[in-house]
Protein backbone atom coordinates (compact mmCIF):
# COMPACT_ATOMS: atom_id res chain seq x y z
CA UNK A 1 0.00 0.00 0.00
CA UNK A 2 1.79 2.89 -1.15
CA UNK A 3 0.37 6.97 -0.98
CA UNK A 4 1.47 10.06 -2.55
CA UNK A 5 1.86 13.66 -1.57
CA UNK A 6 2.52 15.89 -4.03
CA UNK A 7 4.18 19.70 -3.48
CA UNK A 8 4.90 22.14 -5.67
CA UNK A 9 8.22 22.75 -4.36
CA UNK A 10 9.42 19.19 -2.71
CA UNK A 11 9.88 16.18 -4.43
CA UNK A 12 6.83 13.55 -4.23
CA UNK A 13 7.09 11.70 -0.80
CA UNK A 14 6.02 8.18 -0.59
CA UNK A 15 4.94 6.71 2.51
CA UNK A 16 3.77 2.96 3.06
CA UNK A 17 1.42 1.98 5.48
CA UNK A 18 2.80 -1.08 7.09
CA UNK A 19 1.17 -4.39 5.11
CA UNK A 20 1.64 -6.09 8.99
CA UNK A 21 -0.45 -3.81 11.03
CA UNK A 22 -2.26 -6.30 13.29
CA UNK A 23 -5.17 -6.49 15.42
CA UNK A 24 -3.84 -4.43 18.28
CA UNK A 25 -2.60 -1.58 15.60
CA UNK A 26 -6.33 -1.91 13.68
CA UNK A 27 -7.65 -1.03 16.48
CA UNK A 28 -5.36 1.87 17.74
CA UNK A 29 -5.85 3.48 14.98
CA UNK A 30 -9.95 3.33 14.74
CA UNK A 31 -10.05 4.46 18.17
CA UNK A 32 -8.13 7.59 17.21
CA UNK A 33 -10.22 8.42 14.07
CA UNK A 34 -13.32 7.94 15.98
CA UNK A 35 -11.87 10.39 18.13
CA UNK A 36 -10.62 12.43 15.41
CA UNK A 37 -13.99 12.50 14.41
CA UNK A 38 -16.09 13.06 17.69
CA UNK A 39 -13.87 16.57 18.26
CA UNK A 40 -14.54 17.38 14.61
CA UNK A 41 -18.71 16.66 15.83
CA UNK A 42 -18.05 18.97 18.55
CA UNK A 43 -16.15 21.66 17.02
CA UNK A 44 -19.45 22.02 14.24
CA UNK A 45 -22.37 21.03 16.53
CA UNK A 46 -24.68 21.78 13.51
CA UNK A 47 -23.54 18.69 11.78
CA UNK A 48 -25.92 16.83 14.13
CA UNK A 49 -28.92 18.98 13.02
CA UNK A 50 -30.04 16.15 11.15
CA UNK A 51 -29.60 13.64 13.51
CA UNK A 52 -31.46 15.73 16.26
CA UNK A 53 -34.05 17.95 14.17
CA UNK A 54 -35.27 15.23 11.47
CA UNK A 55 -36.70 12.97 13.96
CA UNK A 56 -38.42 15.72 16.01
CA UNK A 57 -39.89 16.72 12.61
CA UNK A 58 -40.73 13.56 10.79
CA UNK A 59 -42.83 12.03 13.88
CA UNK A 60 -44.28 15.43 14.70
CA UNK A 61 -45.81 15.36 11.02
CA UNK A 62 -46.96 11.87 10.58
CA UNK A 63 -48.64 12.21 14.24
CA UNK A 64 -50.31 14.89 13.78
CA UNK A 65 -51.29 15.15 10.24
CA UNK A 66 -51.86 11.05 9.48
CA UNK A 67 -52.11 10.32 12.84
CA UNK A 68 -55.98 10.77 12.88
CA UNK A 69 -57.29 9.27 10.01
CA UNK A 70 -54.59 6.29 9.58
CA UNK A 71 -55.42 5.62 13.50
CA UNK A 72 -59.37 5.29 12.95
CA UNK A 73 -58.29 2.84 10.46
CA UNK A 74 -56.35 0.80 12.78
CA UNK A 75 -59.56 1.59 15.59
CA UNK A 76 -58.52 3.52 18.07
CA UNK A 77 -57.90 7.28 16.11
CA UNK A 78 -54.33 9.00 17.22
CA UNK A 79 -53.07 6.64 20.16
CA UNK A 80 -53.11 4.05 17.97
CA UNK A 81 -51.43 5.50 15.13
CA UNK A 82 -48.58 6.75 17.85
CA UNK A 83 -48.35 3.44 19.25
CA UNK A 84 -48.07 1.87 15.48
CA UNK A 85 -45.67 4.71 13.84
CA UNK A 86 -43.02 5.15 16.93
CA UNK A 87 -41.66 1.64 16.22
CA UNK A 88 -40.99 2.55 12.67
CA UNK A 89 -39.58 5.58 13.37
CA UNK A 90 -36.40 3.71 15.30
CA UNK A 91 -36.45 1.78 12.18
CA UNK A 92 -36.64 4.96 9.33
CA UNK A 93 -33.35 6.11 11.47
CA UNK A 94 -31.27 3.61 10.76
CA UNK A 95 -31.59 4.61 6.77
CA UNK A 96 -31.34 8.41 7.27
CA UNK A 97 -28.44 8.24 9.18
CA UNK A 98 -27.10 5.64 7.22
CA UNK A 99 -27.32 8.08 4.02
CA UNK A 100 -25.14 10.70 6.15
CA UNK A 101 -22.40 8.60 5.70
CA UNK A 102 -22.00 8.93 2.43
CA UNK A 103 -22.28 12.11 1.46
CA UNK A 104 -19.71 13.14 4.49
CA UNK A 105 -17.45 10.47 3.70
CA UNK A 106 -17.63 11.93 -0.20
CA UNK A 107 -16.89 15.49 0.96
CA UNK A 108 -13.73 14.28 3.37
CA UNK A 109 -12.10 13.62 0.05
CA UNK A 110 -12.86 16.95 -1.52
CA UNK A 111 -11.60 18.70 1.53
CA UNK A 112 -8.55 17.12 1.02
CA UNK A 113 -8.84 15.18 4.62
CA UNK A 114 -7.88 11.93 2.58
CA UNK A 115 -4.98 13.21 1.49
CA UNK A 116 -3.84 13.12 4.86
CA UNK A 117 -4.86 9.43 5.44
CA UNK A 118 -2.83 8.47 2.39
CA UNK A 119 0.45 10.55 4.13
CA UNK A 120 0.06 8.10 7.30
CA UNK A 121 1.01 4.68 7.63
CA UNK A 122 -2.30 3.26 8.66
CA UNK A 123 -5.05 0.63 8.01
CA UNK A 124 -7.49 1.75 5.51
CA UNK A 125 -9.81 -0.42 6.84
CA UNK A 126 -9.85 1.72 9.83
CA UNK A 127 -10.77 5.01 8.61
CA UNK A 128 -14.04 2.72 7.24
CA UNK A 129 -14.41 0.87 10.58
CA UNK A 130 -13.92 4.27 12.58
CA UNK A 131 -16.28 6.26 10.41
CA UNK A 132 -19.46 3.87 11.24
CA UNK A 133 -19.15 3.93 14.41
CA UNK A 134 -19.19 7.64 15.00
CA UNK A 135 -22.72 7.35 12.60
CA UNK A 136 -23.62 4.89 14.60
CA UNK A 137 -23.34 6.98 17.87
CA UNK A 138 -25.24 9.83 15.83
CA UNK A 139 -28.24 6.95 15.53
CA UNK A 140 -28.34 6.54 18.81
CA UNK A 141 -28.50 9.92 19.61
CA UNK A 142 -31.03 10.31 17.12
CA UNK A 143 -33.22 7.06 18.51
CA UNK A 144 -32.79 9.18 22.03
CA UNK A 145 -34.44 11.92 20.53
CA UNK A 146 -37.37 10.44 18.85
CA UNK A 147 -38.46 8.56 22.08
CA UNK A 148 -37.92 11.77 23.76
CA UNK A 149 -41.03 12.99 21.37
CA UNK A 150 -42.29 9.68 21.52
CA UNK A 151 -43.24 9.80 25.31
CA UNK A 152 -44.17 13.68 24.77
CA UNK A 153 -46.95 12.67 21.88
CA UNK A 154 -48.26 9.63 24.03
CA UNK A 155 -46.46 6.88 23.11
CA UNK A 156 -46.42 4.15 25.96
CA UNK A 157 -43.93 1.88 26.40
CA UNK A 158 -45.92 -0.59 29.07
CA UNK A 159 -42.56 -1.80 30.54
CA UNK A 160 -41.06 -3.39 27.01
CA UNK A 161 -37.76 -1.59 28.09
CA UNK A 162 -36.02 -4.84 27.31
CA UNK A 163 -37.74 -5.11 24.38
CA UNK A 164 -36.96 -1.30 23.43
CA UNK A 165 -33.60 -1.87 23.82
CA UNK A 166 -33.39 -4.65 21.74
CA UNK A 167 -35.53 -2.87 19.24
CA UNK A 168 -32.55 0.23 19.12
CA UNK A 169 -29.85 -2.58 18.56
CA UNK A 170 -31.54 -4.67 15.53
CA UNK A 171 -32.07 -0.48 14.28
CA UNK A 172 -27.99 0.11 14.70
CA UNK A 173 -27.38 -3.52 13.89
CA UNK A 174 -29.23 -2.82 10.50
CA UNK A 175 -27.97 0.61 9.79
CA UNK A 176 -24.20 -0.11 10.28
CA UNK A 177 -25.01 -2.85 7.01
CA UNK A 178 -26.36 -0.37 5.21
CA UNK A 179 -24.02 2.17 5.94
CA UNK A 180 -21.34 0.15 3.84
CA UNK A 181 -23.33 0.95 0.35
CA UNK A 182 -23.38 4.90 1.12
CA UNK A 183 -19.76 4.53 1.73
CA UNK A 184 -19.72 2.41 -1.77
CA UNK A 185 -21.46 5.50 -3.11
CA UNK A 186 -19.04 8.22 -1.12
CA UNK A 187 -16.07 6.66 -2.89
CA UNK A 188 -17.38 6.13 -6.39
CA UNK A 189 -19.61 9.17 -6.97
CA UNK A 190 -18.38 12.72 -8.18
CA UNK A 191 -19.74 15.04 -5.65
CA UNK A 192 -22.26 14.80 -2.21
CA UNK A 193 -25.04 16.08 -3.86
CA UNK A 194 -24.86 13.44 -6.43
CA UNK A 195 -24.58 10.36 -3.28
CA UNK A 196 -27.87 12.23 -0.97
CA UNK A 197 -29.84 12.28 -4.43
CA UNK A 198 -29.01 8.21 -4.74
CA UNK A 199 -29.35 7.96 -1.75
CA UNK A 200 -33.15 9.12 -1.98
CA UNK A 201 -33.98 7.34 -4.97
CA UNK A 202 -33.06 4.06 -2.92
CA UNK A 203 -34.75 5.26 0.81
CA UNK A 204 -38.16 6.50 -0.77
CA UNK A 205 -39.20 3.32 -1.97
CA UNK A 206 -38.17 0.95 1.05
CA UNK A 207 -39.01 4.26 3.33
CA UNK A 208 -42.74 4.30 2.45
CA UNK A 209 -42.82 1.35 0.32
CA UNK A 210 -43.12 -0.66 3.77
CA UNK A 211 -44.92 -1.28 6.93
CA UNK A 212 -42.97 2.37 8.50
CA UNK A 213 -45.98 4.51 8.29
CA UNK A 214 -48.99 2.45 7.63
CA UNK A 215 -50.21 -1.19 7.00
CA UNK A 216 -49.31 -2.72 4.13
CA UNK A 217 -52.99 -4.69 3.80
CA UNK A 218 -55.09 -2.23 1.77
CA UNK A 219 -51.74 -2.04 -0.69
CA UNK A 220 -52.29 -3.65 -4.23
CA UNK A 221 -50.78 -6.96 -4.11
CA UNK A 222 -47.80 -6.55 -5.85
CA UNK A 223 -46.88 -3.76 -3.46
CA UNK A 224 -48.11 -6.26 -0.28
CA UNK A 225 -45.15 -8.59 -2.48
CA UNK A 226 -42.66 -6.00 -1.95
CA UNK A 227 -43.24 -5.29 1.41
CA UNK A 228 -43.30 -8.56 2.60
CA UNK A 229 -39.09 -9.05 1.95
CA UNK A 230 -38.67 -5.07 1.91
CA UNK A 231 -35.76 -5.00 4.85
CA UNK A 232 -37.23 -1.91 6.21
CA UNK A 233 -41.40 -3.48 6.53
CA UNK A 234 -38.99 -6.02 8.22
CA UNK A 235 -37.65 -4.05 10.83
CA UNK A 236 -40.21 -1.94 11.53
CA UNK A 237 -42.48 -4.83 12.19
CA UNK A 238 -39.50 -6.48 14.70
CA UNK A 239 -39.26 -3.37 16.11
CA UNK A 240 -43.07 -3.23 17.55
CA UNK A 241 -42.92 -6.90 18.38
CA UNK A 242 -40.70 -6.05 20.32
CA UNK A 243 -41.39 -2.87 21.84
CA UNK A 244 -44.94 -3.53 22.01
CA UNK A 245 -45.36 -6.95 23.18
CA UNK A 246 -48.05 -9.14 22.15
CA UNK A 247 -50.15 -9.21 19.12
CA UNK A 248 -47.32 -8.22 17.06
CA UNK A 249 -45.60 -11.02 15.69
CA UNK A 250 -41.52 -10.71 15.97
CA UNK A 251 -40.22 -14.16 13.85
CA UNK A 252 -40.57 -13.01 10.29
CA UNK A 253 -39.38 -9.48 10.73
CA UNK A 254 -36.46 -10.59 12.27
CA UNK A 255 -35.52 -13.11 9.53
CA UNK A 256 -35.70 -10.33 6.90
CA UNK A 257 -34.24 -8.19 8.72
CA UNK A 258 -31.01 -10.34 9.74
CA UNK A 259 -30.55 -11.99 6.58
CA UNK A 260 -30.57 -8.46 4.75
CA UNK A 261 -28.18 -7.25 7.54
CA UNK A 262 -26.04 -10.54 6.97
CA UNK A 263 -26.28 -10.32 3.15
CA UNK A 264 -25.10 -6.24 2.84
CA UNK A 265 -22.54 -6.49 4.79
CA UNK A 266 -20.82 -9.65 3.67
CA UNK A 267 -21.12 -8.16 0.26
CA UNK A 268 -20.53 -4.19 0.62
CA UNK A 269 -18.19 -3.93 3.10
CA UNK A 270 -15.42 -5.83 1.27
CA UNK A 271 -16.42 -3.71 -1.68
CA UNK A 272 -15.84 -0.48 0.21
CA UNK A 273 -13.07 -1.30 1.88
CA UNK A 274 -11.43 -2.71 -1.67
CA UNK A 275 -12.42 0.79 -3.33
CA UNK A 276 -11.02 2.72 -0.84
CA UNK A 277 -7.74 1.33 -0.79
CA UNK A 278 -7.53 1.77 -4.20
CA UNK A 279 -8.96 5.43 -4.14
CA UNK A 280 -6.34 6.43 -1.33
Amino acid sequence: MSATTLSPAAPTIRVDADPKIGLRGHLRHTGALIRRNLLWIRQDPESMFDAILMPVVFTLLFVYVFGGSIGQALGGGQDAYVQYVIPGMVAMMSMNIAQAVGTGFNEDFHKGIMDRFRSLPIGRASVLIAKVSVELLRLLVATSVVMVVAVLVGFDINGHWGGLFAAVGLSALFGSAVMWIFLVLGVTMKSAQSVQAMGFLVMMPLQFGSSIFAPTGSMPGWLQSFTTYNPMSGLADAARGLMLGGGHPIAHGLTVTLAWTAGLTLVMAPVAIRKFTKKS
